[in-house]
Formats: C-alpha cells, sequence, structure tokens
C-alpha cells in the first residue's frame, strides 16, 4: 500500500453499479437508506477507491442531515478522504467542510459538538483548522464535561501539529488555568496531559505545587502523574528524590492499577530495599486482592523480577506469597512455588514447609486427575526444601511415604526424595527403612 492505514476491511466492491447506488441513495430523504449509503462509501475508500465525484453529493446532501448516526459516519468519511492535492495543498472544497464543521462546534446539541471536537484530533491540514480555533477555544468553557475534554484533547493536537504553536501561541497557559478551575477528572486528566505533552515544565510545576492532593486526583490523572514522574527522571536521575514521595502516597489509593504502576515506579527509580519493600508489599496485596487469574499471573512475573533485588526485602514477604497456593490454578501455583522456594531460609522454612504439607494434604479429596498435577508440584518443593535445609527431613519424610501408593508420578517423585533424604541424613535411614518394610508387607487375609 502507499500509505499508511489503521483499519483495512474487505469489501466486494462493484464500483460502477454501487457508486449510482450510493448517490441515488444519498439524494434521497430515507435517512437508513442514507445511513447504509455511507457505509458503503467508506467501505470503498477503505479499500482503495477515490470517488471524488461523491464529494459534491455529499456536502449537498448529507452535511445539512442532523441525525447523529449520519454525522458521525461524516466525520469518518471527512477523515478517509484525500484533503491535499498532489503538491500537498489542501483542496478549495474543503472551505465548505469548514464551514461545516464551525457550525458543528456551534451547535446546541452537545454529543454533534462533542464529536466534532473528536474529529479535529484527527486533522492535519493547519489550512482546515485555523479558521475553527476561536470556536474550539469557546468550547474549553463549555458547561458540559464531555464538551470540555474533547475542547482539551483537540488544543492539544492543534497545538502539536507542524506549526501549532503559531496557531495557539498561548495555549500552555490556557490550558494551565483551565486544568486549576476544572473538576471533572476527566477533563482534569486531559489538561494535565497536554500540558505533559506540550509544556512539561507547566505540568511539573503544577504537581509540586499540589503535592498534597495527588492522592485525590482519581485514577485517569494518577496514571498520567506516574507516567510523567518516570520520564522526568529518564531524562534527569537526580530528580528522584523530588518524586518519592508522591510515588509512596499513591501506593495507598484504592485503585488497583495506580498501586500496580506506582509499585512498577518505585522499582524502576531506586534499588533500596525500603523501595523494593514497599513495591514488593504493593504486588503481595494485588496478588490476594485481585480476582482475575491473568492480573495474578502478571503481578507473579513482577515479583520474580524482584528477587534478584536485596533478597532480604523479598524474604520478609515469603507468606504472603505463599497464600496464593490457594488459589486452584495450576500455572499460578507453579509461579508462586518458583519464586518462595528461592526465597526460604532457616527462619523461614518451618512456616514454608507447614504451608506446603497443608495443601498437599489438601489435595488427597476431590478429583484425583484434577489434583494430581499439583500433588505433584507440591510434593516436588517439600523434596527441594528437604534436601536444600536437612532439618526439616524429619518432619516432612512420614508424609511423604503416605504418596507412595500415589499414581506412578507423584510415587517416583517420593521415591527419589526418599533416596536423597537416606543418602544425606544418616539418622532417619534406620526409620524411613522400617516403614519401608512396614509398607511392602502384604496385607493378612483370613481367606489365604
Amino acid at each position: 500500500m502507499d500509505k499508511s492505514c489503521s483499519l483495512l476491511v474487505y469489501f466486494n466492491k462493484r464500483t460502477s453499479a454501487l457508486f449510482n447506488e450510493i448517490k441515488e441513495a444519498l439524494e434521497g430523504h430515507d435517512v437508513e437508506a442514507k445511513v447504509d449509503a455511507m457505509k458503503k462509501a467508506i467501505m470503498l475508500l477503505l479499500n482503495g477507491e477515490t470517488l471524488p465525484q461523491l464529494f459534491i453529493t455529499i456536502v449537498r446532501y448529507v452535511l445539512p442531515s442532523e441525525d447523529h448516526t449520519v454525522q458521525k459516519l461524516l466525520l469518518l468519511y471527512l477523515e478517509i478522504i484525500d484533503k491535499t492535492d498532489a503538491k500537498g495543498r489542501v483542496l478549495p472544497e474543503m472551505i465548505l467542510i469548514c464551514q461545516k464543521l464551525r457550525n458543528n462546534l456551534q451547535h446546541p446539541n452537545d454529543y454533534i459538538r462533542g464529536v466534532t471536537l473528536r474529529f479535529l484530533c484527527r486533522l492535519n491540514e493547519a489550512e482546515i483548522i485555523e479558521p475553527l480555533i476561536h470556536s474550539v477555544l469557546v468550547n474549553l468553557e463549555h458547561r458540559h464535561q464531555f464538551i470540555r475534554r474533547n475542547a482539551i484533547l483537540a488544543v492539544m493536537a492543534i497545538y502539536k501539529l507542524p506549526q501549532g504553536e503559531q496557531l495557539l501561541v498561548d495555549a500552555p497557559e490556557m490550558i494551565e488555568k483551565v486544568l486549576s478551575t476544572e473538576q471533572d477528572l476527566s477533563a482534569k486528566r486531559n489538561a494535565f496531559l497536554m500540558l505533559f505533552n506540550c509544556a512539561q515544565d507547566r505540568a511539573i510545576n503544577y504537581l509540586l505545587t499540589h503535592v498534597d492532593k495527588v492522592s485525590d486526583w482519581g485514577e485517569l490523572l494518577q496514571m498520567v502523574v506516574l507516567e510523567l514522574i518516570r520520564e522526568v527522571c529518564r531524562k534527569n536521575k537526580g530528580e528522584k528524590g523530588r518524586y518519592i514521595k508522591i510515588i509512596i502516597s499513591l501506593l495507598n489509593v484504592p485503585s488497583a492499577a495506580v498501586k500496580y504502576e506506582c509499585a512498577g515506579t518505585l522499582v524502576s527509580l531506586s534499588s533500596a530495599p525500603t523501595a523494593i519493600r514497599a513495591a514488593a508489599t504493593t504486588y503481595c496485596q494485588l496478588l490476594l486482592s485481585q480476582s482475575e487469574n491473568n492480573v495474578k499471573l502478571i503481578v507473579l512475573d513482577r515479583l520474580n523480577e524482584l528477587k534478584s533485588s536485596p533478597r532480604e526485602s523479598m524474604v520478609e514477604l515469603v507468606m504472603d506469597v505463599l497464600r496464593a497456593l490457594s488459589i486452584p490454578n495450576p500455572d499460578i501455583r507453579r509461579k508462586t512455588l518458583d519464586i518462595v522456594l528461592e526465597l526460604i531460609t532457616p527462619r523461614n522454612i518451618n512456616e514454608v514447609v507447614l504451608t506446603l504439607k497443608k495443601e498437599v494434604v489438601k489435595t488427597q479429596g476431590g478429583d484425583l486427575e484434577k489434583n494430581g498435577e499439583s500433588r505433584q508440584m507440591f510434593i516436588q518443593a517439600i523434596h527441594y526444601c528437604a534436601i536444600k535445609i536437612p532439618e526439616v527431613a524429619s518432619t516432612v519424610v512420614h508424609l511423604l511415604m503416605d504418596f507412595l501408593g500415589d499414581n506412578v508420578v507423584s510415587a517416583m517423585d517420593v521415591a527419589v526424595c526418599l533416596r536423597e533424604i537416606i543418602e544425606t541424613n544418616p539418622k532417619l535411614r534406620s526409620p524411613i527403612v522400617k516403614r519401608l518394610f512396614k509398607l511392602s508387607k502384604p496385607t493378612q487375609n483370613c481367606f489365604c
């Protein structure tokens, strides 16, 4: 293809016959027929047709329509068509579009104003946008938040154009005033995002001026704040200390998404044990509070990455991580064990083994096939603990021998574990062998 395209939809085109059908429907008074015709025209444009002769028909018969669906499709059509000639100059007929857009920006219907402002965010032709700037700025003070938030995005899009700073010289100052007075959280987020992208110093100044209020700003704005902090600290690592307080305050907000991003930001900015511990604690809270298994797996991946950080910070949270074993998902259990087994120490080994023993016992009931994989994982984990810290072998050996009569895979794991315990723990050899002899004797049968 000769140009970029965000959407490609296959459409079986019969251009000559279909064009006449579309033109006839657009010239009629049936709104549903117009909607269907506009959809077909858009499909043809997306599949490479230009349809230049259709433009005047749309200007005459579609532009005046007040139907919301027709207006939405009209804006999509205007987004797709070529608005410049081969030399990059705006086509003369686009002046008709400018007038329609200006009328939409002053329309009494809030929906039409809002979608038109959103459409302007996707226009790149300064010649079309320039006559509309006054109407866009008026909407910054509209009574409806839907209009205001889209007007802010339109201002940002215009300001980011190659000639945007000449079109809107004082845009950052205006948006900063909007930010200080705006009450709607979505509009406030858009205003802060505009300053972040176009006047970063103003965004930083606003953030540092309102440090004590950040935790009350709402999820959308807090996510942009974290993005700003990461970018500022990437450019200037010496600035980290100014923002740690903000990140710590956001660890206690209700939003799980903000907590997750906050923990990741904290780890990226600092490797201090206190920072690692705070991030790991947040991840553990998310692990236990979120019901979606995919979220739990992502959080476990982040915890796994923290194992290479100062080890003591993670060792303290072993039991919190281990609580994820209660989730009956083999992938979650496997990831949890991979993390925990790397963090066992003589101080926490007894608690870890006790938890593993409880989980093994739970697998004895219910569906044997369903619990078999988990039982095997737990037996292998107990085996690892017994070999790494031999002092706990005596507390698990008899439990393990209860599974010698289990399925072949679990029994093999138990046999391998017992063999290593016998080899590495001389004191346990005699009791293990005696128990094995007792298990190997055939049961007495009175009919023999």
